[in-house]
């Protein structure tokens, strides 16, 4: 999320340097959006699942895609999630085909305050359920209450998608090829529960804590998103560039 060695950043340099940020973040969102509409029939549920998830053939990898989903919700029928212990076929049926992008969010603590931090360069991606990431995160960190039968489908959701990308290995190479790093991950917010992620080769920073206290007294809102790093932005990593020169080396 943050660089170790974050740029200073001036009250009155932060409009500028957010607008540039807004606008890096729409872009890449808008190309990963193109990237995952044509890359649809790749994470299809049913290609894994098949009938389990709506398809109308059946496949050889259903029985240890769903084995693999049981086992794995298991650990969330305990607080904060509190899921039924008896699995459902019902909710692979309700995972659908369509995947939602969420900024990451985390919570960064100033002086006793909570910040809600966003990333502009860093998604979560999951199967649409009715659920925003937002709505998510306060549910996990007791802020407020979910609808159960939606923070369930959330937790399904990101689970089937775990296993249909652990079943195309592929996907995440093309991913990394395009410049994005693609990976699961299990931040400590969230209870033991792992998101997929996508991160572009643009860098983001946390700024100084006065800046950000300033920053959300003046809006009154206890949320502030990284900003981009510029100078780090000039001269992204190219893997393709490094894999060559490591080959004519």
């Amino acid at each position: 999320m943050s660089s170790p060695t974050p740029p200073v950043v001036a009250l009155q340099d932060l409009p500028g340097l957010r607008e540039k940020t807004e606008r890096v973040s729409q872009a890449l969102r808008q190309q990963l959006t193109v990237h995952l509409e044509t890359l649809k029939p790749m994470y299809a549920p049913d290609r894994i699942f098949g009938k389990l998830t709506g398809g109308k053939i059946d496949v050889v990898t259903s029985d240890r895609a769903l084995a693999e989903v049981k086992e794995k919700i298991a650990a969330f029928t305990g607080n904060p999630f509190n899921l039924s212990s008896a699995f459902d076929a019902q909710w692979l049926s309700l995972t659908g085909a369509t995947i939602e992008l969420f900024p990451l969010e985390y919570t960064h603590e100033i002086g006793g305050r909570k910040i809600t931090m966003s990333c502009p360069l860093r998604w979560v991606l999951n199967y649409k359920s009715g659920l925003s990431f937002g709505k998510l995160r306060a549910a996990v960190c007791g802020e407020e209450q979910a609808r159960p039968e939606l923070l369930r489908q959330f937790v399904v959701n990101t689970l089937v998608l775990q296993t249909v990308l652990r079943f195309t290995p592929g996907f995440v190479q093309l991913f990394t090829d395009l410049r994005y790093e693609l990976k699961t991950e299990t931040p400590s917010e969230f209870k033991g529960l792992p998101l997929v992620t996508v991160t572009s080769c643009l860098e983001s920073f946390r700024p100084a804590d006065d800046l950000i206290m300033a920053a959300t007294a003046f809006s009154g809102v206890p949320a502030f998103v990284e900003l981009l790093d510029i100078e780090a932005s000039r001269n992204p990593r190219d893997l393709l560039k490094e894999r060559i020169e490591q080959l004519l080396s």
